[in-house]
């Protein structure tokens, strides 16, 4: 389709039974080659096409040839005024148009923006081409999008905002003054990390873990008897001595204000509630309740955490459990601490001596956080089935 003339359409419409209306035909003028300023603007014209041709590989090239063979002013104006890129609204105005010669620089403003845009486009790929496979695919589309933002001023994933974000979160924590400058330590040198190096998810995955530990973040306790009493009673049938050891040892927890007690140990067979006498104690506390399964446990570093310079190093399963809970002084069960046994990986029983002895858990040292954690707001309550082993 090949379009003839221009034409304004009149006020008078109508669309029964087809589409009929009053036109005005426009004079058609064209530019005068034989102007030197006309010229120069018609060879401005055919240089940019053939720019944009250049950097289009998709298009093919019978179409320079098509190009090149155009001899009339009016038909390359209206050629190109056909194919340039441009929104629907933008072409209409361009159509519409009398004056030849405004409407050449327009479509040549327009040409030139187009080849502006193809060649950033070219040059984000070639920046960003590290030969495109189907695995590397997500990957190459992705680095297009961070160049573009970035080339725009738009993007919100950058290095510096990280920084920043991390840094924000830092300076609401109370956290000991050890572990403030350990984390400035490590931030320091996350920042120094290349983002494509394997060290840096690594950095960033410890740095973010510190910051989602609670510190300091405690549940106000309820130390109401009657009510645990109470709640005791509704979850749980007969049992009265074990509620009732329960009961003196809150009742010594409320007058003593702190945490260095003995710790509970519920023993029976399966399924006489152990597990949930636990639950009830920690929502008569108001407190978090979070439990913890040690049957079948052989291996160490399943209390202390693994060194972060391992591969797929991860903290231990109490540190675990306490950012689960959210807050520093949760109820933690140790459910079927007999099962607890020891091989060539370490003895987990161990391990755990540090983690319940009042003297020593306020100052706990998790092989991956390298770093003290407190666990003496802990309240441990361990079950098992058997006092033998």
């Amino acid at each position: 389709i090949q379009g003839q003339l221009r034409f304004r359409v009149g006020a008078e419409v109508s669309f029964s039974p087809q589409l009929v209306t009053r036109v005005t035909y426009f004079e058609e003028q064209t530019l005068d080659a034989g102007n030197d300023g006309e010229m120069v603007l018609l060879q401005s014209l055919r240089e940019a096409a053939t720019k944009v041709l250049e950097l289009t590989p998709e298009i093919p090239p019978e179409a320079r040839a098509m190009l090149e063979g155009i001899q009339s002013p009016a038909f390359l104006v209206h050629f190109l005024s056909s194919n340039v890129q441009l929104e629907l609204p933008a072409k209409q105005a361009l159509l519409e148009l009398a004056d030849p010669e405004a409407q050449a620089r327009q479509l040549l403003e327009a040409l030139l923006r187009q080849a502006e845009l193809l060649e950033i486009k070219n040059d984000i790929r070639s920046k960003t081409h590290t030969g495109i496979d189907a695995q590397q695919r997500e990957y190459f589309l992705r680095q297009q999008l961070k160049t573009l933002q970035d080339e725009l001023g738009q993007g919100d994933g950058s290095p510096e905002q990280d920084m920043a974000g991390l840094r924000a979160r830092a300076q609401e924590k109370k956290w000991p003054e050890a572990v403030g400058k350990h984390f400035d330590k490590e931030l320091s040198k996350l920042a120094r990390i290349n983002q494509m190096s394997p060290d840096y998810p690594v950095t960033l995955n410890y740095v973010e873990y510190l910051l989602d530990l609670p510190w300091g973040e405690v549940t106000k306790d309820k130390f109401n008897l009657k009510t645990t009493k109470k709640i005791l009673d509704a979850d749980h049938f007969g049992l009265e001595k074990v509620k009732e050891r329960i009961l003196e040892y809150l009742a010594v927890l409320k007058l003593k204000q702190d945490l260095k007690a003995p710790i509970l140990c519920l023993y029976g067979p399966p399924g006489v509630g152990k597990t949930s006498l636990g639950r009830s104690i920690a929502q008569a506390l108001g407190r978090k309740y979070v439990r913890l399964s040690l049957g079948g446990v052989r291996d160490e570093a399943e209390i202390r955490g693994h060194r972060k310079t391992y591969v797929g190093a991860m903290p231990g399963r109490i540190v675990a459990q306490i950012k689960k809970a959210g807050v520093s002084n949760p109820v933690i069960i140790l459910d079927e601490i007999d099962k607890v046994s020891s091989d060539f990986r370490g003895d987990p029983s161990s391990a755990l001596l540090e983690v319940l002895d009042p003297e020593q858990n306020s100052t706990f040292t998790d092989n991956y956080l390298e770093v003290e954690y407190d666990l003496s707001n802990v309240l441990f309550i361990a079950t098992a089935n058997s006092l033998e082993t």
